[in-house]
C-alpha cells in the first residue's frame, strides 16, 4: 500500500538498527530475511569474489546488510557491494555514501521486480557502474554496465561458463560454482 508519506535518509537512520528497510524513492521498503539457497549464493559470490579483489587490492568487497546511501531519498542495501580502491572515500562509517563500482542482486522469489527491475534502474540513475543481477530460478547472471546501456545485460552466464567483469581485471569465476552445482 502507498502512501503520500515520503521518508528521508534521516528518518531511516533513526530506525532501529537491523531494521529490514531500505529506502527507495521516499519509500520505506519492507524486506524479510532472505532464503538459505540465497545466502548460500551471496557466501560463494563472496568466497569467489574476495580473493581476487583482496590479492590484487583492487577495493573493498562487502557484503549485506549495509546501506548503500544514494541520495537522501534512495538507500538501498545490495547483497554484495564493491567500491574500487580509488574510491575509497565514499566508504564512511554509516555505510557507502555515494554509488558504488559494482552491486549485486541475488532475485529473491518475493522481490523479483524489486531486484531485477526498480533497483538496477535506481542503481543506473545514481551512477553506479555495473549490477549483477543473480537468478537463482534460472540459475543466470546477467551482467548490466550501467553508464552504457541500463536495459540489456552486457553478457548472461549460466552453468558451464565464465563469469567475467571489466571491473575486476583478471576475473573468471565458474558459475556452476556460483550457484553449487
Amino acid at each position: 500500500m502507498r502512501t503520500d508519506v515520503r521518508f528521508t535518509y534521516q528518518d531511516y537512520a533513526a530506525l532501529p538498527e537491523g531494521a529490514p528497510y531500505q529506502l527507495m524513492d521516499g519509500e520505506l521498503i519492507v524486506s524479510p530475511a532472505p532464503s538459505l539457497f540465497h545466502q548460500r549464493i551471496v557466501m560463494r559470490l563472496a568466497l569467489l569474489l574476495g580473493p581476487h579483489i583482496a590479492g590484487r587490492r583492487l577495493g573493498e568487497l562487502l557484503a549485506a546488510p549495509v546501506d548503500v546511501i544514494l541520495s537522501d531519498e534512495d538507500t538501498v542495501q545490495p547483497d554484495l557491494v564493491f567500491v574500487l580502491a580509488a574510491r575509497k572515500d565514499l566508504l564512511q562509517r554509516e555505510g557507502i555514501r555515494g554509488a558504488p563500482d559494482l552491486c549485486i542482486e541475488v532475485v529473491s522469489p518475493s522481490h523479483r521486480a524489486l531486484d531485477h527491475d526498480v533497483k538496477r534502474k535506481l542503481y543506473a540513475r545514481h551512477g553506479v557502474t555495473e549490477c549483477w543481477i543473480v537468478d537463482p530460478e534460472s540459475e543466470a547472471i546477467e551482467v548490466f554496465r550501467l553508464q552504457q546501456d541500463p536495459h540489456s545485460p552486457a553478457s548472461t552466464v549460466r552453468p558451464g561458463e565464465r563469469l567475467t567483469s571489466a571491473l575486476l581485471p583478471g576475473l573468471s569465476l565458474p558459475v556452476a560454482e556460483i550457484f553449487g552445482a
